[in-house]
């Protein structure tokens, strides 16, 4: 997708020659309010903007766009009305409802060619994000392409700070939502083009548009040091194995992030099989590897002072004579043994390959983040990520991806549970015998190859990273690019405060 070309303007929303002025709505207490610059337009209508909206059935909720021909009033000959839902008791709005609102207009622009929007003017960053992300559409299997996004969005500039402030934050902003896409890009990607290997030669082709370190670990290479997980479950497939590795060395870099992503490119369960309803979202399973990769890149093009090194592991789960079994005992990276007794629980397995290793290089924090459970969505629904790990660093985890708007809650790793992966055999059974906790039960088993004095996070996107529903506000079908605003703003904020 051809994201829309964002430029900055103190142009006149009234005689600026575009196809279309978005402004916003605030559903108030006693009614719709105009806001984001939807004064400015009222007044060519002599004050009569507000009740033809509200004739046209406006009411200002979250996700609401409404379009009102100009009739000649202005240059443009409508007039988009994006709802930023109810205001906060000192009536402003946040960052997400501009961010959605401006999602929800970018995708009602689709086929024009020039826009000018005023909702930049309450948050200009959100607006950007929330303009490219809702303006994208995945149609790279489509015969018919359907209205290509808008061409141009011109931004009107916040009345405080300097043009030259503006534009950086345009271009940050932009950097940060175009790691979305390229994230949705991959999810979205169907798993007989993205497999394994073709998975790792588009991340690393990604890692070296920014001039980045790669290094892939083939089948072979994998056995030779050991990543007994990454190959027990990619023993099955025809397709075999990788694990890349990419990173970062930023300027005057004072900590080492470690970031490791799940990347089933395919999940059948194995020889666990799961039921054919709903099997085909598992096309999605790889989301958190594409996440990691799309931030480490996303790291070099914002110049954090870091060294960000992004893993991921990749690996097809399928059933066949060379399958791993329930039963087997796997020798994990590092030498720990894992019995298993699912198959369809395969994501901790690779990714404690692939922990073990990235904790040898010292990181100061470790972030990992995996479609991992079906439990996180009967635990928090199918928008909540829920996060683990380190207690302080988990709660600043959730709470910075709270406030990028990718919502997320601090969950807990309680210690009895550990007890329930006693294994007969081994050192270690990969699922506790019971389906309570599931969701906690895997962050424990990924906390037994966290190297101690490590501080890291898990964040689980089961429910997050892949929407089977309507679009809504910057949120389109398919994959959601979660979590990687919220690694960027991790990120951002260890930069800045450690």
């Amino acid at each position: 997708m051809t994201a829309p070309k964002l430029v900055i303007t103190d142009s006149d929303l009234n005689t600026t020659d575009v196809d279309a002025v978005v402004v916003g709505t605030i559903q108030g207490p006693e009614g719709l309010v105009l806001a984001g610059g939807a004064e400015a337009v009222d007044a060519a209508f002599d004050g009569g903007v507000l009740g033809v909206l509200v004739a046209l059935g406006a009411t200002g909720r979250q996700d609401e766009v409404v379009t009102l021909p100009t009739l000649g009033r202005i240059a443009a000959p409508v007039v988009v009305a994006a709802g930023l839902g109810k205001p906060a008791a000192d009536g402003s709005v946040t960052e997400d409802q501009v961010r959605r609102a401006s999602g929800a207009a970018a995708r009602a622009l689709a086929g024009k060619k020039r826009a000018v929007t005023a909702l930049s003017a309450l948050h200009l960053g959100p607006a950007v994000e929330g303009t490219v992300l809702g303006a994208y559409s995945f149609t790279a299997y489509k015969s018919d392409k359907g209205d290509a996004p808008v061409a141009r969005v011109d931004l009107v500039a916040p009345a405080q700070g300097p043009v030259r402030a503006h534009r950086a934050t345009v271009k940050a902003s932009t950097a940060i939502a175009e790691a979305v896409t390229a994230t949705r890009d991959l999810v979205n990607t169907p798993p007989n083009d993205l497999f394994p290997a073709s998975f790792a030669e588009r991340a690393a082709a990604l890692a070296r548009t920014e001039g980045l370190e790669v290094e892939v670990l083939d089948e072979k290479a994998l056995r030779k040091q050991g990543f007994g997980g990454i190959l027990g479950v990619g023993g099955g497939s025809s397709r075999p194995p990788r694990l890349v590795r990419v990173t970062y060395r930023g300027p005057k870099a004072t900590k080492k992030v470690a970031l490791v992503g799940k990347g089933i490119t395919f999940d059948t369960g194995g020889i666990s099989i799961k039921p054919a309803p709903g099997m085909d979202e598992m096309t999605s399973d790889m989301g958190g590897a594409a996440a990691v990769i799309a931030t480490v890149v996303l790291a070099a093009k914002l110049k954090f002072p870091l060294e960000v090194t992004a893993w991921a592991p990749m690996a097809e789960n399928m059933p066949s004579g060379t399958a791993y079994r329930p039963g087997d005992v796997l020798t994990m990276y590092g030498g720990k043994t894992v019995e298993v007794l699912n198959t369809d629980a395969e994501g901790r397995l690779i990714l404690s390959d692939a922990i073990a290793r990235a904790c040898e290089e010292g990181p100061d924090y470790l972030i990992e983040t995996s479609t991992l459970t079906g439990a996180q969505v009967v635990s928090l629904g199918k928008r909540t990520a829920g996060v683990m790990g380190t207690e302080e660093f988990r709660d600043r985890v959730a709470a910075l991806g709270r406030a990028v708007g990718e919502q997320a809650w601090a969950m807990p790793l309680p210690e009895e549970l550990r007890a329930d992966l006693e294994s007969r055999v081994a050192d270690l059974a990969n699922v506790a015998g019971h389906r309570f906790g599931g969701m906690l039960t895997a962050g424990i088993f990924l906390r037994e190859f966290v190297a101690e004095g490590v501080t890291w996070a898990h964040i689980d996107v089961a429910g997050p990273s892949f929407h089977t529903g309507g679009p809504y506000g910057y949120t389109t079908k398919g994959g959601t690019g979660v979590p990687v605003r919220t690694l960027a703003a991790v990120l951002a904020d260890i930069a800045a405060n450690g």
